[in-house]
């Protein structure tokens, strides 16, 4: 599967749109990832506890737009973004989407 933040692949035809796929997960903070983070506070740094479960978060919204895709028979996503927002204190929904497209190779026979 491509996956591109831009409207088009370079190299490629988009030859058939599939629709806007979606892909999201709510996570909670936990106590042991907050203290760490208190600590950090205090003489600065990354929240590395954080930029993990950001990390993870983010995969498995990827995974599951990815997913959604495949069962419209896509074979690339483009104009993929993400999006967080906050959904109750301390947890926070991830968000991608993008458009489900058919893709052939420039020059490619059909």
């Amino acid at each position: 599967m491509i996956v591109v933040n831009t409207e088009a692949v370079p190299g490629y035809t988009i030859t058939e749109i599939k629709g806007l796929v979606q892909g999201n997960t709510i996570r909670a903070k936990n106590i042991g990832r907050d203290i760490g983070a208190g600590l950090k506070n205090l003489v600065g740094g990354e929240l590395r506890g954080y930029t993990d479960l950001l990390t993870e978060s983010r995969r498995e919204a990827l995974q599951r737009m990815l997913s959604q895709a495949d069962e419209l028979g896509a074979n690339a996503v483009v104009n993929v973004r993400f999006t967080t927002s906050s959904v109750a204190a301390g947890a926070a929904e991830l968000y991608a989407y993008g458009t489900a497209v058919v893709v052939v190779k420039d020059g490619a026979v059909e």
